[in-house]
């Protein structure tokens, strides 16, 4: 990732004391974005040995009464780095985790928190979409983070589940949760914390790093997942990709490339383009993006296929 990008993703967060701290051995970073409250940064990369699948944000609230996890990692093992991050703040337990979504790095660390005494919470969609996917998740990440990597990872879905809304109060801070999916996985969440105005986007927010628009995604409903997190006009976001930021720098790099992409499909088709040439599509306004070349192809296909049948 290059150090411009970097950057400009943490800019908006210098007067509220950010402090980062590296982990080099498995590429997270700890960033304070306000008293108490903490995201966990991963690399942009794929999922690796290295970063035993925690190549995405998550994030944490320290509390008089324990910790809150939003977001439990890729691995068992890579719930254990994460927890190791989490120690370089606070000795108190993991007290409750909160998987935003469906994706494997949202929810496969839920067993080794389990272990530990935690309840787990996460929307009715999002174990849903957990359960359908478990064994393709578990195969790809077999490949990606090798049988070391993934030992000990086994599927562990949350105790506590909501429909739509859900909240509680812990040690002093209050959570409200929001289903606000289909997105980027059908079941993604909001995690509000209405007090300190911090939004927990899961991954509906990509700061710095070109979303992924897949088969489970829903590319229409993500941009109305956005506007629900907008709505809440959160002082700070710590998104499901890069580092925490505000409202306008995740804007420019998720919602506007969400209303581009869509739109500049639709002219595509509209012209009479067929799916076989959505490749030459002109998508160099967001080349800035980590994984553009890797993704934007496959964004506007997939796309394509959404439109067809809307």
């Amino acid at each position: 990732m290059s150090r411009k990008i970097w950057l400009r993703g943490i800019y908006p967060l210098l007067l509220v004391a950010v402090g980062l701290t590296a982990n080099a051995d498995e590429g997270m970073r700890l960033q304070k974005v306000k008293d108490q409250v903490y995201a966990v940064v991963g690399p942009f990369g794929n999922r690796t040995p290295g970063n035993l699948g925690n190549n995405s944000t998550s994030g944490f609230v320290v509390t008089e009464e324990g910790v809150v996890l939003i977001d439990s990692g890729g691995t068992y093992q890579g719930a254990a780095a994460i927890e190791a991050l989490i120690k370089q703040v606070t000795d108190k337990p993991v007290k409750v985790v909160i998987n935003s979504g469906g994706q494997d790095h949202r929810w496969l660390g839920n067993g080794y928190f389990k272990e530990r005494g935690a309840r787990i919470i996460a929307s009715t969609a999002a174990v849903e979409d957990q359960k359908s996917r478990t064994r393709d998740q578990l195969f790809i990440l077999g490949n990606l983070v090798g049988t070391e990597g993934l030992e000990g990872t086994e599927p562990v879905y949350a105790d506590e589940t909501f429909e739509e809304r859900t909240s509680f109060t812990l040690g002093g801070f209050a959570f409200e949760l929001r289903y606000v999916g289909p997105a980027h996985t059908p079941g993604d969440s909001l995690i509000w914390l209405p007090e300190q105005r911090v939004a927990f986007s899961g991954d509906v927010i990509y700061i710095g790093r070109m979303l992924g628009v897949m088969p489970h995604s829903n590319s229409r409903h993500w941009i109305e997942a956005f506007d629900a997190i907008a709505a809440l006009e959160p002082d700070t976001i710590i998104p499901g990709h890069g580092p925490a930021t505000n409202l306008a720098e995740a804007t420019k790099d998720t919602r506007g490339y969400l209303t581009f992409l869509r739109s500049a499909v639709e002219k595509f088709m509209d012209d009479g383009g067929d799916i076989t040439r959505i490749g030459t599509l002109d998508q160099s306004r967001f080349s800035h993006l980590v994984d553009y070349e890797t993704l934007k192809g496959r964004n506007a296909q997939q796309v394509y296929q959404e439109m067809e049948w809307e």
